[in-house]
């Protein structure tokens, strides 16, 4: 019986060692996805910028410029890219993102994928969805941008290589105030929309040291990449809080484990306490 009891304490210990690294690992990943959070309004800020950039530029044109991408059809591919996780701990985070890249790549006969995020990669392949190009999701806020900026030029290589529309990003989004889950978005990157930028006339034009339309092409291809620093900033911020919802429900099963394990030593130090009160009380009568 004492054999037992000790390995049931035994247990205990370790259980308890468990929760307390489950519960740093919920630290880690509060502060990290606080970090994201805390660099979004300055991307978009950047965008805005580039934005209003855009919208003085093309009043600088005689007509609207076209598409910078080729129009569906004309198209011989579409791109996906889905930003996944790079760690684990993180429930049906990559699974979300999946479903939503595989329905994307369904509208399409002819399809490349972009995977970013190493989990992402092992649970695709799993799937069967074959990727086109890997990457590394970033592990700190620090890396988001030059992350973005690699992207970037890959996303650009790839362009140069042969025509791809349309080419959207999936990312994940952090659950607003009172949801359950974060949700799936997806980004339409390019054929690149001019439309959403309204021309902006003024008395006297900006100066420029480029033609207008080589200019508008380079301010495209900037607010293409404050959307990429934009989805992969949520999505790192949506990994962190879906590692933190997990760590969350980890630590009450754990809680509930010691608890059951509390329980069980007690009945069996009362068993083995029982047991030499008895030996005691027959060692006495004899």
């Amino acid at each position: 019986m004492a054999e037992r009891l000790s390995d049931v304490e035994a247990r205990i210990g370790s259980v308890s060692q468990l929760s307390a690294v489950i519960t740093a690992m919920r630290g880690i990943a509060a502060v990290r996805s606080h970090e994201a959070a805390a660099r979004l309004p300055g991307i978009r800020t950047y965008a805005d910028t580039v934005g209003e950039a855009i919208a003085q530029a093309l009043a600088l044109l005689a007509e609207r410029p076209p598409a910078l991408a080729p129009a569906p059809a004309t198209a011989t591919r579409q791109l996906v890219i889905a930003v996944c996780a790079e760690q684990g701990f993180v429930g049906s985070f990559n699974a979300r993102i999946l479903d939503a890249a595989a329905a994307a790549l369904a509208r399409s006969p002819a399809s490349d994928l972009i995977i970013v995020g190493s989990r992402g990669t092992a649970s695709a392949a799993e799937r069967g969805l074959e990727a086109d190009l890997t990457m590394a999701m970033a592990t700190h806020s620090d890396q988001l941008p030059g992350l973005a900026n690699r992207l970037a030029d890959r996303l650009f290589e790839r362009l140069q290589r042969g025509p791809l529309s349309p080419i959207t990003i999936v990312h994940a989004v952090p659950a607003a105030p009172g949801a359950a889950a974060g949700t799936v978005t997806e980004v339409a990157l390019f054929p690149f929309d001019f439309g959403r930028f309204p021309p902006v006339s003024h008395a006297r034009p900006p100066l420029i040291q480029l033609p207008a339309a080589t200019l508008l092409e380079r301010l495209a291809d900037e607010y293409v990449f404050a959307q990429l620093c934009e989805a992969l900033t949520l999505s790192y911020a949506a990994e962190n809080e879906a590692r933190m919802r997990a760590m969350v429900a980890a630590r009450a099963n754990v809680h509930a484990k010691l608890d059951d394990l509390r329980g069980h030593a007690r009945r069996l130090r009362q068993e083995q306490i029982t047991e030499e009160v008895v030996e005691l009380a027959a060692g006495s009568e004899r």
